[in-house]
């Protein structure tokens, strides 16, 4: 057995006293601890101790997994390392496949992990990075772990954090973290009757995987039961919605929390906060995030040890008591009130399009970072920021998050200089042009000392872009514009 594959069976469960500026891991309980220490702490050393040995200089092939703007920013920071010897992404997109280093891998079918296990072997793969969360929840980790691959990204078990919200919210209750209160059903009568004994707004959420559109926040009694129809009578999101939850409705302002899980360290990032409707004014339906901006001044020191404290580490806790410790990035999505925050849902991969906003403003060698992730060493981990902010537009589809139309051409990208552009839903046609493949296309993210600065020059790489049948909010970052002015 590998030293990888290893520790897979006695991963350390103890966490670190918290570095308040940038490393936050917390002592778990003692009686975790006791059961566990003598034995993960030797198996986890000597794990340690061989992959120091043979990886600690060595370049590496890295395969990302995924082909949107997520994607896109980690594949371009990852091969930006010196570690890095050829990154592969798959599928890719246009955009991806310009970066210099980088080879997409459109034809690798990632639902299939036999193929993807061969794949990695025949390419001497050292990472594979899961960007989104499907491949998560359908156990690519867990295959990868079985065949020896490392791999940055939690287990199928611990990825229900995402893949069920019944199970997330199940977890929240069980270990005191702090989020709404809920109840779950699967009659329709039963939910519609609780929903009118609670009254006022309320939050019907499908308990499966909807590609994001299955939360309905629900502004009456009315809204929410026809809501609790579409899900559970109509099957509007099919067996995703064979479950339901409905929870009371928070208000506040929403922040988007990230830290890195090793198993028994957390490490928290930066800040970021993300603009989900699609008007001007946080207006109309919600989307998959229309812009976002890094730091978020919502997100202050105090509120960060509460988020570490009672959030991140409680629910590391709660994984390594369930037995799935969690591995790879954890997403609090947060609601913030009076000082206090509280969890909205967790998702068990970036946010997308914070990672953009997070990757223009890390300093750190990424690759080495995920690497401590994979291989228990957080704790060893001291992260560098840029200091200033940085802030995405995205560029949608006219019609998204409705229908729309793919296929038109967009020209001028070589026209931007004031920012870096990320690729989420493009494609070549046949003469070789850029065009739009998807509902949310391209996000224009830029740097600057402000949140106002990093703004001005997003908008002005959006007008060099000549594409008339996409859409911007033209107001991200507006938050934090009148936190400061």
């Amino acid at each position: 057995m590998s030293a990888f594959c290893a520790e897979l069976h006695c991963r350390s469960t103890w966490f670190r006293e918290p570095n308040r500026q940038h490393r936050s891991g917390f002592s778990i309980r003692k009686q975790l601890l006791q059961s566990h220490r003598c034995a993960t702490e030797s198996c986890a050393a000597k794990r340690r101790k061989l992959c120091a040995v043979a990886d600690s200089s060595s370049k590496l092939n890295v395969l990302v997994v995924g082909g949107g703007g997520r994607e896109h920013a980690l594949a371009w920071k990852l091969a930006s390392s010196e570690r890095c010897s050829t990154l592969f992404c798959s599928p890719g997109n246009a955009g991806i496949a310009t970066e210099e280093g980088v080879e997409v891998k459109p034809d690798l079918n990632i639902s299939d992990h036999q193929q993807v296990q061969d794949w990695c072997h025949q390419n001497k793969i050292g990472l594979v990075a899961v960007g989104p969360e499907q491949p998560l929840v359908d156990g690519l980790a867990d295959a990868l772990e079985k065949a020896g691959i490392r791999v940055f990204g939690p287990s199928a078990r611990a990825a229900q954090l995402e893949g069920s919200k019944r199970f997330m919210k199940d977890l929240c209750k069980k270990y005191d973290i702090p989020t709404a209160r809920y109840e779950v059903f699967s009659d329709p009568e039963k939910a519609k009757a609780y929903i009118r004994e609670q009254g006022g707004p309320m939050v019907v959420k499908a308990d499966g995987l909807a590609a994001g559109k299955g939360v309905i926040v629900a502004a009456s009694t009315e809204a929410a039961c026809s809501a609790v129809d579409d899900m559970l009578v109509s099957k509007a999101f099919g067996s995703a919605g064979s479950n339901i939850v409905v929870e009371e409705f928070l208000d506040g302002e929403e922040a988007s929390f990230f830290a890195l899980l090793d198993g028994h360290t957390c490490l928290a990032l930066a800040s970021a906060q993300d603009h989900k409707a699609v008007g001007e004014g946080d207006t109309g339906p919600n989307t998959g995030g229309m812009g976002a901006y890094s730091p978020a001044p919502a997100v202050t020191p105090l509120i960060q040890e509460q988020v570490m404290q009672e959030i991140v580490q409680r629910t590391a806790d709660a994984l390594v008591a369930e037995g799935c410790p969690y591995r790879g990035v954890l997403f609090a999505g947060l609601m913030i009130k009076d000082g206090k925050a509280k969890l909205l849902e967790h998702n068990v991969r970036f946010g997308d399009p914070e990672c953009q906003n997070l990757m223009l403003r890390l300093e750190s060698d990424l690759l080495e970072v995920l690497l401590a992730a994979c291989d228990g060493t957080l704790a060893q981990v001291q992260l560098r920021w840029s200091p200033h902010a940085a802030l995405t537009v995205v560029m949608a589809a006219k019609g998204y998050p409705g229908s729309y139309k793919k296929g038109s051409i967009i020209r001028g990208l070589d026209r931007v200089s004031t920012a870096k552009v990320f690729h989420a839903g493009t494609a070549r046609d046949t003469a070789g042009n850029i065009v739009a493949a998807g509902g949310r296309v391209l996000g224009i993210s830029a740097t600057g000392k402000t949140v106002l600065e990093a703004q001005q020059k997003a908008y002005e790489a959006v007008d060099a872009i000549d594409w008339p049948e996409g859409f911007v909010r033209r107001d991200i970052g507006w938050r934090a514009m009148d936190r400061t002015s």
